[in-house]
């Protein structure tokens, strides 16, 4: 029977409960499981517990040589629990046989939720309400409606879509821009697929959901954000590096956009002397954008499947380095 070991969570009830929901799911893929949360998260540590284990579901910490010329002899899989893998050197897991696979679209409901309240917030300027009741200086903040506004989608994957197929809900007309646009999946979806220029100076709001490579590195840029009409808001789900902090802070700072929901930051936890804690007219959350009891309980199933079907030989669309069958002895 195969083991796997998962690095992911913190020892609380929930958390708890869904690795007993897990390790029973396990045993009927004829799969051993056990859960070691690395909460603070230790390179040692995890080494130790993958050099035990044949597979790995781990969480977003940096994966690289150190780590992969450790645990090449055991664990042959890693499982990213959720979508964004760039601390993950996939050309250094390749060298050593390691397949490293993603749970692409296991969170994506949750995280398109969470970009449509956090664009709802923005729009009804929730946060600096809240501020009005927390003072006792009532100031009656005049928002703007989402219904029937031109809702910007930059990466058009399966969150996107999602996304999309909400925004709809509202009347709203949809723009789209992806690196790499698949007609064949966007051709019914009543999208209009425009260049980021055009979608930043036409959208009342604007969500993000490209993942962080050196292609998107700081693809939000003070250009792009000087196009946005001074109504507009834009909000961030994917990853912090794909906006640039400091070109958006001035853009909030001087009034040049209405708002900004963030979920994800450049550095995370945010320093305390960020500056985009001392404005206004921002939403910002601690990266729980997919963290619902419906999406880890689907990414940890995902994640058991993705296993499961390594372990028995099957091909798999969510490895992300397909390359590392050439390394393996």
């Amino acid at each position: 029977m195969k083991k796997i070991v998962s690095l992911f969570g913190e020892k609380s009830e929930l958390f708890y409960a869904l690795n007993q929901k897990a390790e029973a799911y396990a045993h009927s893929l004829n799969l051993e499981y056990r859960w070691a949360p690395q909460s603070p998260f230790s390179e040692e540590s995890a080494i130790h517990e993958l050099k035990n284990a044949d597979a790995g579901i781990i969480d977003i910490e940096p994966y690289g040589e150190s780590i992969f010329s450790q645990i090449k002899d055991s664990s042959k899989l890693l499982v990213r629990f959720g979508v964004g893998y760039d601390k993950v050197d996939l050309a250094a897991a390749s060298r050593h046989g390691i397949a490293v696979a993603r749970t692409a679209g296991a969170n994506t409901t949750a995280v398109a939720e969470m970009a449509l309240t956090l664009i709802l917030s923005c729009k009804r300027k929730l946060n600096q309400s809240q501020r009005c009741i927390q003072t006792g200086v009532w100031v009656k903040e005049i928002g703007h409606e989402i219904i029937g506004s031109t809702v910007g989608i930059i990466g058009y994957g399966c969150i996107g879509r999602r996304f999309a197929r909400l925004i709809k809900g509202f009347g709203c007309h949809i723009l789209a821009y992806d690196p790499h646009p698949q007609s064949d999946i966007h051709k019914n979806d009543n999208v209009e697929f425009v260049s980021l220029e055009e979608l930043f100076s036409r959208s009342d709001a604007i969500s993000i959901h490209v993942p962080y490579t050196s292609e998107t590195h700081h693809l939000i840029n003070a250009k792009l954000l000087s196009l946005m009409k001074p109504t507009g808001v834009i909000v961030n789900t994917s990853r912090g590096g794909v906006v640039d902090e400091i070109a958006l802070f001035h853009a909030l700072k001087s009034g040049q956009i209405a708002s900004a929901g963030i979920d994800v930051f450049e550095k995370e936890p945010l320093p305390l002397d960020s500056p985009l804690l001392t404005l206004e007219n921002i939403v910002l959350t601690p990266h729980v954008s997919s963290q619902t009891v419906e999406s880890l309980w689907n990414i940890y199933k995902m994640a058991l499947d993705i296993s499961a079907d390594f372990f028995a030989g099957k091909g798999s669309p969510f490895i992300l380095n397909q390359d590392y069958r050439n390394y393996q002895s």
